[in-house]
């Protein structure tokens, strides 16, 4: 996909080692990415740059389920693929009622990351 019809890559993980982890892997892919430290940061942006989001769900103050809630109440229909420790049903069947396009248990496979991405329209 050329880089000029293609948005953002959009990653909030409070995890530094994981969002720069998460972030060189689909720069080195070609992907342009913006990575924030917490919700608060992903809000402060502007959402509709970004193609999609990679959203962990255990976060300080706002659960990336959380932020799913609010993005989905505000009208935002962006793509989110929630990254999880622990996908037990319950955050599963909420995803599932959030629109979240996917659910993945890390550590991530770089296989399921990039067919996520690669899925999403720009």
């Amino acid at each position: 996909m050329p880089e000029a019809i293609r948005g953002t890559v959009a990653i909030v993980d409070y995890n530094h080692a994981a969002r720069d982890s998460l972030q060189f892997l689909l720069k080195f892919m070609g992907y342009p990415v913006e990575s924030f430290a917490s919700t608060a940061e992903f809000l402060n942006s502007d959402i509709k740059l970004h193609a999609c989001l990679i959203l962990d769900n255990r976060m300080p103050l706002m659960t990336g389920l959380e932020l799913a809630a609010k993005l989905r109440a505000d009208g935002a229909g962006i793509p989110i693929l929630l990254i999880t420790g622990l996908p037990s049903p319950a955050i599963r069947a909420r995803a599932a009622e959030l629109g979240i396009n996917r659910v993945l248990e890390k550590p991530l496979a770089d296989v399921d990351l990039l067919d996520f991405i690669s899925a999403t329209p720009s």
